[in-house]
């Protein structure tokens, strides 16, 4: 005991990436990370952990994970902290989708040790690299005292962000992050991390001018689920509405976020395809959790065996928890 021991999980993205004429991809191992960040711990004159343990999981850009990879990554971090002498966990991942594979690692973190993400806006061979030092802070987060008991924690140009609620809001700037609401809730999944086949869950846009189409095409691949990124505070055409009903009646679970960045997605419309009426289809909304995150909960649930009911107390749990929705 007394060892601050943490495991640095590495699984690609821009923070392992060089560029190249064909653009940039992710190259680095753990190894090599470590030591980039041990650098950023000498250039602020500190020193890191006595001890830290690699992994080298996988080397891909986040934008190329499958839902089976994000599993993986979810397991990997559980087995890290199977180790009683490990401290925290970090994860290396890309900013593209680190939002949602977070998020599925927090769905199962019964554990209260601090599991702390991070990732780069530049690559590694960039003359401005932001990798070094959001590793090196990510190590520090996972060593704080007070990052116990908070849930998976996302450190990418800034100080540490909770998971639930957050968004990638920029493409360039180096603090690439922000949340929907700064506290909400932690329902979890009660279940182990399933090692088979998860449920198919699938994203789809909603437009004017979407054709109702997509969500029987959908149906007709077997989903399990469908997420619907609505506009507004979930709203959409009565032709959709339509479809949603007969996908629900077909056993589909429906729940409907929006492409709106802030606010919650609530029934508050009629029309014909506002929310009210999806409601009245049958589907759910997602109330503060955007689309990417609502489907990771719902790809979670429905492996689990999650009822219709299960999953609409899951997301009512989702809220805010201090009452600042107002």
């Amino acid at each position: 005991m007394g060892t601050k021991k943490v495991v640095l999980i590495t699984t690609g993205g821009t923070v392992a990436s060089h560029r190249t004429a064909g653009g940039a991809i992710p190259v680095l191992h753990s190894g090599d990370l470590m030591s980039l960040a041990e650098r950023a711990f000498d250039q602020a004159g500190t020193t890191g952990p006595p001890e830290i343990t690699t992994v080298d999981l996988m080397t891909r850009d986040s934008s190329a994970l499958r839902t089976r990879d994000q599993f993986i990554i979810t397991t990997a971090v559980q087995g890290a902290l199977a180790d009683p002498d490990v401290a925290g966990v970090v994860v290396t991942h890309g900013t593209d989708t680190m939002e949602e594979t977070a998020f599925l690692v927090d769905l199962y973190a019964h554990d209260p040790r601090p599991v702390v993400f991070t990732g780069a806006q530049l690559p590694s061979d960039h003359p401005d690299a932001d990798g070094p030092a959001n590793i090196a802070a990510a190590i520090a987060c996972a060593l704080d005292p007070a990052s116990t008991g908070r849930g998976v924690q996302v450190v990418v140009g800034g100080p540490p962000q909770p998971i639930r609620g957050l968004f990638k809001v920029d493409t360039e700037a180096l603090r690439a992050y922000d949340a929907v609401h700064p506290s909400l809730g932690r329902p979890l999944v009660d279940l182990p991390v399933p090692a088979g086949r998860t449920a198919r869950v699938d994203t789809i846009a909603l437009y004017p001018g979407v054709s109702p189409g997509t969500i029987a095409a959908a149906v007709s691949q077997h989903a399990a689920g469908i997420v619907l990124s609505a506009t507004g505070s979930g709203n959409t055409h009565p032709d959709i509405t339509a479809q949603v009903s007969l996908a629900v009646q077909q056993g589909v679970t429906v729940v409907v976020s929006t492409r709106v960045p802030y606010g919650e997605v609530a029934a508050l419309y009629g029309g014909g395809g506002g929310a009210v009426d999806l409601v009245a289809a049958g589907a759910l909304m997602s109330g503060w959790l955007r689309a990417p995150q609502a489907r990771m909960a719902l790809v979670a649930l429905l492996t689990a065996g999650a009822t219709r009911a299960e999953v609409a107390e899951f997301l009512a749990k989702s809220g805010p928890v201090d009452g600042g929705a107002d």
